[in-house]
C-alpha cells in the first residue's frame, strides 16, 4: 500500500518523483523497463530549449521558460553536465526571414528572455558554417545543452536516496477502483493499491488514462531519427542550429553536445508501433537533406551511430497536466512532447503543487537536495589522479578506450543508488560504448564487470533489457569455459 504511485521513470516521472520526495508522503515508481531512461528520454537532442516556439499562454511556453529558468540550479545541485551555448533560428528565405520578428515576439509574450534578430553577417559572424542562403537568425541566449540521461538519472537517484522506491521489470496491464477509493493496479509482478497515481507513461500515456477515464485519450508516437557525429565534428557549430519551425515541430537542428559531439536531427515522422525505434535509410537520408540546407558542409561521414525516438505527440498539441473529471484522484502527466526535457523541472513542480495542495503535505524536517555524479578522472589534476589510482588501482584501468572510461567508474555505476544493471545502464551513466568504436572494444570487459559485481551469469547479461542478451549459450559445457 502506498500514498501514491507515478507510472514512468523516464524525465517527467523521475522530476514528480524527485519534488514529491520532498514532503511525507510514501512513494513508489513503476517502470515497465528494465532500468530509469529508457524511453522518449534517452533519445532526444538533449536540447534545453529557450521558449520562443510554444503558443503564448499554453503550458508548452509556461513549463518551458519556468524549466529552463531552473536548469542552472538544478544542475549545479544534482551535478549534471549543462552549457548555455544559445541557439540560433536561421531563415534562408527572403520570403519568411520576417517570420523571426513574430518568434521573437511569441517570445516576448513567454518571458524569454537574451533574444536577438540578427543579420545575415551577424548569424555568418557567430557561425561561419551556416548555409550560403542565410538571411537572418534568431538568437536566444538561454538556450543550452545537456546529457539527457544524466537529467533522468540524476533526479530519480536523487527521489530514491529521499525515499522513493522504484520497481523496474513492472508493467501495468489494468487499474481498478474499489468502493474505498482506493486504485488496485494490476502488474506483470503482482498488484499494487494506492491513494493516488500520477501516469507518466510517455507514448503509453493514453493506454494509461484509457484504463480508468471515459474521456478518451489518443497519443501518438512521432519517430525521430538522429545522427551522431564524432568529436572531430564537435566544433562545426557553437550555437544549436535551428530551422525556422513548421507544425511538425522545430525541425532538423544541429547542435554540439555537452560532451562534445555533434547531433543532427530529429526527423518526424507519425507511426502507430510505441516501440518502433529501429532507423530507416528513408528517415536518415531525409535527415541529411534538411540539416544540410541550414548548415553547410557537414562532415556527414563522421557518423558514429545513428537512432531513434519516439516523441509522445497528443492530439490538443499541448502539455495535458490535470487531474482526470471522471476518475478523481488519477492525474496525467500526458502528451509531453518537445519541450518536455527542458519543462521536465517545472513539470515536476507543478504536479507536487498540485498535490500538495489537495492532500494538504507537510514537507520533511530532512531532505537531501544535492548528489553527486559518478566521479570523472579526467577533471582531476594528474596530482589528483595519481593519488586515486594509488587508493583505488580499478581508477587506472582503462575499460572504453574511445572516451577513456575507467574500471573504477563503471564499478560506481552498478553500485551507485538505482545503479546499472546492463550493459546500456553503464553507458548512459558513464559513457563507455559511446564513443568511436560504439562499445565494439569495451563490451567484453564491460560485461566481466557485470558478471563480477551482481553474480549475474553471462547468459543472463542484458544489452537494454529481457530479449536483449548478449551471450546465448555456452561453447564449452565445463565452468570457466568458453562463450
Amino acid at each position: 500500500m502506498h500514498d501514491l504511485i507515478i507510472i514512468g521513470a523516464g524525465v517527467s516521472g523521475a522530476a514528480i518523483a524527485r519534488e514529491l520526495s520532498k514532503y511525507k508522503l510514501d512513494v513508489c515508481v513503476l517502470e515497465k523497463c528494465q532500468d530509469l531512461c529508457e524511453g522518449t528520454s534517452k533519445a532526444n537532442s538533449g536540447i534545453v530549449h529557450a521558449g520562443y516556439d510554444a503558443t503564448p499562454g499554453s503550458l508548452k511556453a509556461k513549463l518551458n521558460v519556468r524549466g529552463n529558468e531552473m536548469m542552472t540550479e538544478l544542475c549545479k545541485d544534482l551535478d549534471i553536465p549543462f552549457k548555455r551555448n544559445g541557439s540560433l533560428v536561421v531563415s534562408i528565405h527572403k520570403e519568411t526571414v520576417d517570420g523571426l520578428k513574430d518568434l521573437y515576439d511569441r517570445g516576448i509574450q513567454n518571458g524569454v528572455k537574451g533574444m536577438k534578430i540578427l543579420s545575415r553577417e551577424e548569424a555568418l559572424q557567430l557561425e561561419p558554417n551556416l548555409s550560403d542562403q542565410v538571411q537572418g537568425a534568431l538568437l536566444a541566449e538561454t538556450a543550452g545543452i545537456i546529457c539527457p540521461f544524466k537529467l533522468n538519472i540524476a533526479m530519480a537517484e536523487n527521489a530514491n536516496v529521499n525515499g522513493v522506491e522504484f520497481r523496474f521489470n513492472t508493467r501495468v496491464e489494468d487499474i481498478k477502483k474499489d468502493q474505498e477509493g482506493l486504485w488496485h493496479i494490476r502488474t506483470n509482478n503482482g498488484e499494487y493499491i494506492c491513494k493516488y497515481i500520477v501516469n507518466a507513461a510517455g507514448v503509453y500515456a493514453g493506454d494509461i488514462h484509457n484504463m480508468v477515464s471515459q474521456d478518451k485519450m489518443s497519443i501518438t508516437p512521432r519517430r525521430g531519427d538522429y545522427c551522431l557525429l564524432d568529436k572531430e565534428a564537435g566544433g562545426h557549430v557553437s550555437h544549436t542550429i535551428f530551422p525556422q519551425p513548421t507544425n511538425l515541430g522545430k525541425g532538423v537542428l544541429v547542435s554540439p553536445t555537452v560532451h562534445g559531439n555533434l547531433i543532427v536531427g530529429p526527423t518526424a515522422i507519425d507511426i502507430d508501433d510505441k516501440e518502433a525505434t529501429a532507423t530507416s535509410q528513408e528517415g536518415i537520408n531525409i535527415l541529411i537533406e534538411k540539416a544540410s540546407d541550414h548548415v553547410k558542409d557537414l562532415p556527414m561521414r563522421k557518423v558514429i551511430t545513428s537512432f531513434a525516438g519516439l516523441r509522445a505527440h497528443g492530439t490538443k498539441g499541448d502539455f495535458i497536466i490535470q487531474e482526470v473529471k471522471d476518475a478523481p484522484g488519477f492525474i496525467d502527466c500526458a502528451g509531453i512532447e518537445s519541450p518536455g526535457l527542458t519543462s521536465s523541472p517545472a513539470i515536476g513542480e507543478m504536479v507536487a503543487n498540485l498535490l500538495v495542495e489537495k492532500l494538504d503535505l507537510k514537507k520533511k524536517e530532512k531532505w537531501i537536495g544535492t548528489r553527486k555524479d559518478i566521479l570523472n578522472p579526467a577533471e582531476l589534476s594528474l596530482e589528483e589522479r595519481n593519488e586515486l589510482i594509488k587508493k583505488n588501482p580499478a581508477y587506472g584501468n582503462i575499460v572504453c578506450r574511445c572516451e577513456s572510461i575507467s574500471e573504477g567508474e563503471i564499478i560506481d555505476a552498478i553500485r551507485r543508488p538505482l545503479g546499472a544493471r546492463t550493459l546500456d545502464g553503464i553507458k548512459r551513466r558513464t559513457r563507455a560504448g559511446m564513443g568511436r568504436c560504439q562499445s565494439g572494444f569495451c563490451s567484453p570487459k564491460t560485461m566481466e564487470i557485470l558478471h563480477r559485481e551482481l553474480g549475474l551469469a553471462y547468459e543472463e547479461i542484458e544489452k537494454s533489457g529481457p530479449g536483449s542478451e548478449i551471450v546465448l549459450e555456452r561453447t564449452k559445457n565445463q565452468k570457466g569455459g568458453n562463450y
